[in-house]
C-alpha cells in the first residue's frame, strides 16, 4: 500500500536545495539527496572534515529513506522556533549526547525516530513524566508543530533532534544507554526495487540493539503487511534482541495518530512488534 503524503512522515533539509530554505526531504516525495559518511581516516580531528549546512561530512554517500518535498512554517511557529530550539532542539552533530545535562535530571531515556509532528510523542511523554524523551525528525514544519505544543502546555521531558534516525544514534546516542527505542509507521517503500531505502534492515537493528540497554525494548508499528513480514525476519537476525515476554521497562500503550486513524478508516491493519534487548 503507498503511504499518502502526510506531513507526519519524516523529511531532512537537501544539500540539493542549500539556498532554497523551504526545502525539505521527506519520505513521500522525489529522491533526495544522500547524506554522507567520514571515513576513519577523517574522523580524527573531525572538527576538520568539511560539512554541509546540515553538519553532515561530505563523504561517502549513504543510502537513506527520504524524498523532497517543500515545507514552509506559519509565523507563530517561526516565534516558537526562535524561542525554543536553542533549549529544546539540536541538529544532528558528531557529539554524543549528555542527556543528564541536557534535561537536568537522571531518568530513563527513550528515542523516537520519526516523530512527525509530535502526536504521539507529546501524548505519551504526558502519561510518563518520568520518561525522558528524545524525539527524532527532520521534517522542520512537524518539529515546529511540536514545539508548539511542549510550550503550550509545559511538556518538559522531551528533547528535539532534526537530522536521520541513523545519524542521531551512530553520533549522538551512547552504548547501551536507552531504555526504549519507537520506530511508529515507517515509510514501507512498497516497491521492490526501493526495499533497500527502508530503514528498518538488519544493520538498523543492531544499531539499535547496541543502544539499548539490557532489558531496554524496541517497539515498532506498520500498517503494512509487507513491512510487517520484513521487519519482523530482519529483527530475528539480531541476536542481541528477542520478542518481548514480560513487562517493559515503559509503556506500550500509544495513542492513534491522524496519520494512523485513516489507515483504520481505510480498513488496514497495524501490526506491533515489540523486542526486548538481552545481555550480551
Amino acid at each position: 500500500m503507498e503511504i499518502p503524503q502526510d506531513p507526519t512522515h519524516s523529511t531532512v533539509p537537501s544539500a540539493d536545495h542549500a539556498d532554497d530554505p523551504g526545502a525539505e526531504v521527506d519520505r513521500t516525495g522525489a529522491p533526495g539527496a544522500p547524506l554522507w559518511r567520514p571515513t576513519d581516516e577523517d574522523t580524527d580531528g573531525a572538527a576538520g572534515v568539511e560539512r554541509d549546512q546540515f553538519g553532515r561530512s561530505r563523504l561517502h554517500p549513504r543510502v537513506t529513506s527520504f524524498r523532497t518535498r517543500r515545507g514552509t512554517l506559519t509565523e507563530a511557529q517561526l516565534r516558537t522556533w526562535d524561542e525554543t530550539w536553542s533549549t529544546l532542539g539540536r541538529d544532528v552533530r558528531d557529539e554524543v549526547i549528555d542527556t543528564g545535562e541536557w534535561f537536568g535530571r537522571s531518568a530513563p531515556v527513550v528515542l523516537e525516530i520519526g516523530c512527525g509532528t509530535g502526536t504521539s510523542t507529546a501524548e505519551m511523554a504526558l502519561a510518563e513524566p518520568g520518561v525522558d524523551v528524545l524525539a527524532v525528525e527532520v521534517y522542520r514544519p512537524g518539529l515546529a508543530q511540536l514545539l508548539h505544543r511542549i510550550k503550550r502546555e509545559g511538556i518538559s521531558n522531551v528533547r528535539l533532534l532534526r537530522g536521520d534516525g541513523v545519524d542521531v544514534m551512530e553520533n549522538m546516542i551512547a552504548p547501551a544507554s536507552l531504555t526504549g527505542v519507537r520506530v511508529f509507521f515507517p515509510d514501507p517503500w512498497p516497491k521492490k526495487r526501493h526495499h533497500k531505502r527502508r530503514l528498518l534492515q538488519p544493520a538498523a537493528f543492531s544499531l539499535i540493539a547496541s543502544r539499548l540497554r539490557p532489558g531496554g525494548v524496541l517497539h515498532v508499528a506498520t500498517d503494512h503487511a509487507d513491512y510487517a513480514e520484513w521487519i519482523t525476519e530482519a529483527g530475528a537476525t539480531e541476536p542481541m534482541l528477542r520478542t518481548l515476554d514480560s513487562t517493559a521497562p515503559i509503556s506500550l500503550e500509544r495513542p492513534v495518530t491522524k496519520f494512523e486513524g485513516k489507515g483504520l478508516r481505510a480498513g488496514s491493519t497495524i501490526t506491533e512488534m515489540i523486542w526486548r534487548r538481552v545481555d550480551s
